[in-house]
């Protein structure tokens, strides 16, 4: 009999369990903070707008590997972050962010899959986190935005909350060296206008990282073919 490949896909709320809960806590909020507060001095404000319920999306920016491990290190709850698919074809890598508990995504199409996996993160006492840049940016400008994000909040009836990341793009190493600072933002409500909520998540995290907004070239037709603008 085949043995069946195991689904990362897709999980259910029992997975968001006391062992995975365990795990982040000892990884995240002991062991990354260590460094954090050691090396990376980092500060944090804004707590107070974290809603008491599970019913949102944290949507920070992304400049780092650090940027998952940090928000979970922080965060009153233990947060569940999408993952690229192609990380969970990497044995240790598969391994260890499945015990954090990230799923995969097709960062080309979020499917049905997706969605249902929102939904058990509500039924848990878990929260899901989205990068909507969808993979690392450089410092000083926010760029690669889809409205992916303000369509799943959308379907799953979460609203989203900004946090504004700066510092965890530099490499540290020695105590004090390193300076991060998180700022955590105001809750922006789902809504079926989903640019409009792209909008104000860009319009909170430029206020919030101090980062410039640079939109994506429009691609321009060239003799019958198609060119990105340079």
């Amino acid at each position: 009999m085949t043995k069946q490949k195991k689904q990362y896909s897709q999980r259910n709320a029992s997975q968001f369990n006391k062992w995975r809960t365990l795990f982040q806590f000892l990884v995240c909020k002991i062991g990354y903070m260590i460094r954090l507060k050691l090396v990376y001095r980092i500060e944090v404000h804004g707590t107070e707008n974290i809603p008491k319920d599970n019913k949102y999306i944290i949507c920070p920016n992304h400049l780092s590997t650090l940027d998952p491990p940090m928000i979970v290190g922080i965060w009153p709850r233990s947060v569940a972050f999408m993952a690229k698919k192609e990380l969970f074809d990497i044995p240790f890598i598969r391994w260890w962010i499945d015990w954090l508990g990230a799923f995969a995504v097709n960062r080309e199409s979020l499917g049905p899959s997706t969605v249902k996996t929102v939904q058990e993160i509500k039924a848990s006492k878990w929260v899901l986190g989205i990068f909507p840049q969808g993979t690392r940016g450089i410092p000083g400008e926010i760029k690669g935005v889809t409205s992916g994000f303000a369509g799943l909040a959308r379907l799953t009836k979460c609203n989203i909350l900004p946090v504004g990341i700066t510092g965890t793009n530099e490499v540290k190493r020695w105590p004090f060296t390193g300076k991060i600072v998180v700022n955590i933002g105001h809750i922006i409500p789902f809504d079926k206008d989903t640019e409009a909520v792209k909008d104000k998540w860009i319009e909170q995290i430029q206020q919030l990282t101090g980062f410039k907004y640079i939109q994506d070239p429009e691609p321009i037709a060239v003799n019958g073919g198609v060119k990105e603008n340079d």
